[in-house]
Parts: C-alpha cells; sequence; structure tokens
C-alpha cells in the first residue's frame, strides 16, 4: 500500500532470505519434478482460465506456469525457477522439468557448499566455466538423427506415447528437412495430421498489438490476402485500393513491407476495435537478398511484386494485385505461409529450376548457401497436426504434449540426440567426480574449483535420479558405484532392463539438454550470489 508518496518495502537478509528462497524452490521443484520421465505423474491445476476449472497435465510449464505463493520471498523462487523454464522452452520447445529439476539441485548444492569466508565470485565464475566445458562435451557426444530416431524423440517428450509419436514424425518425413509443422485443434476427437504447400519467411510482426492468439503470442488469419512490396508505406492513402475492399468485404490482410510507425500504430490501433483482421511484417534481410526474397514469397502467393528497385509505384497497386494463403501464422521472429491447397505452381517448379541451375555456377559458399535457402522456401512443406480429444480437457491435455513433442523433434534435427533417461548429463557427472578427486588440495583458485565441480556434478547426476525416483527406484541400486557408466548404456525404467540407450529409443534432443542447463545454471548463479531481497510491502487483513 502507498502511503505519504512512497511505497513500503521489506528487506530480507543473509540467512533469512535464503531460507525463504529455498522453501520456494522447494515447493515449484515438487510440484514440477514429479513429472519426469516415462513414469512421471500428473499434475491436477485448478483454473478459471480452462475448461470446468481444471487442467490435467504431465507438461511441466504448465504447472510451472500455475504456481504462485503467498509469501514475496518464496515466490520471487519461483519466478526465478520459471525463467529457467521459460528460457528452454522458448529456445528448444521442451525440457521445461530438467531445467526446473537442475535449478533446485544447484541452488541447493551450492548453498551447502558454500561456506562462509569462501570466495563466491570465483566459485560462481568456476561454476559458469565448468558448464560451458560440459556442453562442448556434449556436442561431442551428440548424433544425427535418422528416421526411426525422429519417432523415439517425439514419443518421449510425448510422455512415451508412440503412436502420438509415429504422427509426429511421418510428417517430418513428409514435409522434408526444410518443412515446417505445427499443431492445432481438430474438430472432431480424432488426431491425425495433413500436408501442403507453404514457406518460411523469418520475419516477426511488426507490432505485438496485432497478436490474436495470446496464449501463443501469435497472429493467426485464415483465408488472407497478401501484399508483397519493398516499397515503404508512409501513408495509409497509398494503398487504398487494396484496403477499402478488405474493410468492406471483412477480408483479412497480411502486408509484407516496410511501414511507417504512424501507419503499424494506425493498423493496429485499428486491429484492437476489432474493425480490420491485419497484420504486418518488414521484409526480410536487406540489399540484392531482400530483392530476390522478395520476389519468391509474391512467386510462392501468387502476388504481383512491387519495387522501388524496379521503379514500380505502390500507389497504383489494387485488389487484384494480391497473394492468397489459406492461413499465416505470425509470431516475434517468423511468419508461417500456409498455401491455397491447389496444384503446384508451374512458375515456381520454373523458378527452383533457375536457382538449381545458379547454384552450379556459383563459386562462393555464402552465395551457394543462399541460393540453397531460396530453393528450401519455395519447395518445403507445412504440415498440420490436429490434435482431437472427447473433451476439451482431454483435448488440452494431448495438445500440450504433441507440441512439446514436435518442438522437441524440431531441435533434434537442428543439432542432433544424445543418450536419454539423463544418462548424458549423469555421464559428466561422473567425470567432474573423478576431476574433484584429482584436483587435490592446494591454493584457493584450487578449493574454488573442487567446490564449483561439486556444485555442478550434484546436478548433473539431479535428473537420471528423479526419473529413478519416479519410478520408484533408486540410483545405489541401478547404478552402483562400482558400476561405470561407459558413453550410452544406462537403465530403461519402463522395460527394467540396461542397454544402448540410443538403440533402445531413449534418446533426448541436444539443443534440449543444453538450453536447460545454461538456464538453470544462469539463474541458479543469480539466486546464490544474492545476500540481499527487497520486496514490496504487503497487507493480508480481511483475507
Amino acid at each position: 500500500m502507498e502511503q505519504g508518496g512512497y511505497t513500503p518495502k521489506e528487506l530480507h537478509f543473509a540467512q533469512e532470505g535464503q531460507t525463504k528462497l529455498i522453501e520456494g524452490i522447494n515447493k515449484m521443484a515438487s510440484a514440477v519434478k514429479s513429472t519426469l520421465g516415462p513414469m512421471g505423474n500428473t499434475v491436477i491445476i485448478e483454473s478459471p482460465e480452462h475448461t470446468h476449472g481444471i487442467t490435467v497435465t504431465k507438461d511441466g510449464v504448465t504447472v510451472a506456469k500455475s504456481i504462485a505463493l503467498i509469501d514475496p520471498v518464496e515466490n520471487l523462487a519461483v519466478r526465478m525457477m520459471r525463467e529457467a523454464a521459460d528460457r528452454t522452452a522458448t529456445l528448444a520447445g521442451d525440457g521445461t522439468t530438467t531445467a526446473i529439476v537442475l535449478t533446485e539441485s544447484l541452488v541447493l548444492s551450492g548453498m551447502k557448499n558454500i561456506k562462509k569466508g569462501d570466495n563466491k565470485t570465483e566459485i560462481l565464475r568456476e561454476l559458469l566455466t565448468e558448464t560451458k566445458g560440459v556442453i562442448k562435451e556434449l556436442g561431442k557426444m551428440s548424433k544425427p538423427v535418422n528416421k526411426k530416431m525422429l519417432s523415439d524423440v517425439a514419443s518421449i517428450s510425448a510422455n512415451n506415447d508412440s503412436t502420438i509419436g509415429k504422427i509426429i514424425a511421418d510428417t517430418y518425413n513428409k514435409v522434408g528437412e526444410n518443412g515446417i509443422v505445427t499443431v492445432e485443434r481438430s474438430q472432431n476427437s480424432d488426431t491425425y495430421s495433413e500436408t501442403t504447400d507453404g514457406l518460411k519467411i523469418d520475419r516477426g510482426y511488426s507490432s505485438n498489438l496485432f497478436i490474436n492468439n495470446q496464449k501463443k503470442d501469435e497472429c493467426i488469419l485464415e483465408d488472407v490476402h497478401i501484399l508483397v512490396s519493398d516499397a515503404e508505406i508512409s501513408n495509409l492513402l497509398t494503398i487504398e485500393n487494396v484496403l477499402k475492399p478488405i474493410i468492406q468485404d471483412n477480408k483479412k490482410l497480411l502486408i509484407v513491407a516496410p511501414c511507417s510507425t504512424n501507419v503499424i500504430n494506425t493498423l493496429a490501433a485499428n486491429v484492437m476495435k476489432n474493425s480490420l483482421k491485419i497484420c504486418s511484417i518488414t521484409p526480410p534481410s536487406f540489399g540484392y537478398k531482400q530483392h530476390e526474397l522478395m520476389q519468391d514469397i509474391a512467386l510462392a502467393v501468387g502476388a504481383t511484386y512491387f519495387s522501388e528497385k524496379t521503379g514500380d509505384d505502390l500507389s497504383i497497386v489494387e485488389f487484384k494485385d494480391l497473394g492468397h494463403a489459406s492461413k499465416v501464422i505470425v509470431n516475434q521472429d517468423s511468419c508461417i505461409v500456409i498455401k491455397d491447397k491447389k496444384e503446384k505452381s508451374k512458375t515456381v517448379d520454373t523458378r527452383v529450376e533457375e536457382l538449381w541451375g545458379a547454384h552450379k555456377l556459383a563459386n562462393k559458399k555464402p552465395d551457394k548457401d543462399f541460393i540453397l535457402s531460396r530453393i528450401a522456401s519455395l519447395t518445403g512443406g507445412i504440415g498440420v497436426i490436429y490434435v482431437g480429444g472427447n473433451t476439451d480437457l482431454e483435448q488440452k491435455e494431448l495438445f500440450d504434449r504433441v507440441d512439446d513433442a514436435v518442438c522437441a523433434v524440431r531441435s533434434a534435427l537442428l543439432e542432433g540426440i544424445l543418450p536419454g533417461g539423463g544418462l548424458a548429463l549423469y555421464f559428466f557427472h561422473k567425470k567432474l567426480k573423478d576431476k574433484i578427486i584429482n584436483q587435490g588440495a592446494g591454493n584457493k583458485k584450487s578449493k574454488s574449483k573442487k567446490i564449483a565441480y561439486a556444485i555442478l556434478a550434484d546436478a548433473l547426476r539431479s535428473p537420471l535420479v528423479q526419473i529413478l525416483a519416479n519410478a520408484g527406484l533408486k540410483e545405489s541400486k541401478i547404478y552402483p558405484p562400482e558400476n561405470v557408466v561407459l558413453g550410452l548404456n544406462g537403465y530403461d525404467v519402463k522395460n527394467e532392463c540396461y542397454g544402448d540407450m540410443i538403440k533402445m529409443g531413449i534418446i533426448d534432443p541436444m539443443k534440449v539438454t543444453k538450453s536447460a542447463l545454461q538456464n538453470a545454471v544462469s539463474v541458479a548463479i543469480t539466486i546464490l550470489s544474492t545476500d540481499a531481497i527487497v520486496t514490496m510491502a504487503r497487507s493480508y487483513e480481511n483475507g
């Protein structure tokens, strides 16, 4: 409550603040980590935002987002751990639960191992350095994926649902390595996929006011017309001939053109009033590359390309000059265009042939790579997985799992895969334990290294230990000290057997594991370096 022109604050120092942080961390982690692994449990969440007021899920990020604690310091810990999960989800699309498990272990181990008088700054610096080393070694361990592995990655991420895994893998195999896969809700109880032609533009919306899907921070337009130009729209009167039929007939429009701030604000204001269904994105790239990419976009959607470079006057553009797509999905970073379901354009085929010819003649690698990216844009497919369910509750839970699994496959295609079940990180836990023994005594720097190694070693074993715990198993029974973990070999908790994790289909995307570890360490270092906490003063009168 504001009093006398200022807002009162509460201060928390040293042990008091750390104790509260630990309580918040434990509460958050306890709720989330029970979902980890093939034997993970479901969590029931009450929320007025969902159908029937509840959500039943095994999705770690959904659980994490639902948690808010009364105590302000405890809640700060929750928010910081959620940040590790959110960053991981943003970068890799999956691994949120792993990020939270790692963060909890790092913080608790740090508070246990860092004593009064230790050089905390040096320890945390060594922790960050060693983490980078582990990530580098994980990259060396990573293996490229094949078609069978795609199904395994998707199945594991979808909570070991092999049916979903097969649908996702088949969809990716159909659209090719340059294709895009999206997830939508089905109009019936069936879950299935469809593929169509489409392209991805590496530019997002010019204003977040264009967003019409708040959950995913996206602007989604169906049956949409498309204007393509590199000429700046500085005044809406310039495109009056286009806007009139759009407004009059309640049509939808995607503008792929540079727009002045005034134009963007005016369009956004009208979108907010629900008088316009429109979105704008800036053209991709710069220079000659922009001109060629814009030509490709116009060709793909059947639009007339108006370019300043060729002396075109944007004021003469008419409705007939617009292209068309069955759907566009625009987020902060990119725009996916799903083309109309009709025969492939012969003009597109001709352009692709021309580009392959140019690729053969190109001498420099950057030029060759640019041409290949253009070919990929024109030939890549779009896969849509429609998620069904007998009830809204069932459909939502399945949708979250499928969405995570699609992101996991995308990450695996980008950076390869690692042995799953927490084994890859556990392998480096073993190596760090050896480093601690070999470090020996010595100067203060050696002591800081040993403490950092101990903190990280504890964390690297935590995902595997939690997966075992959720299956009712103990680390000492499954991985006794005398059992040396070599590379890929580990324990399958679902089928209760040892073997090569990759051959058994128990795999994790490298990008997911890397992102979870990086973000967990980043948040943990912030928490461990905190000695004072300032929160807003609370009043709990009248309940």
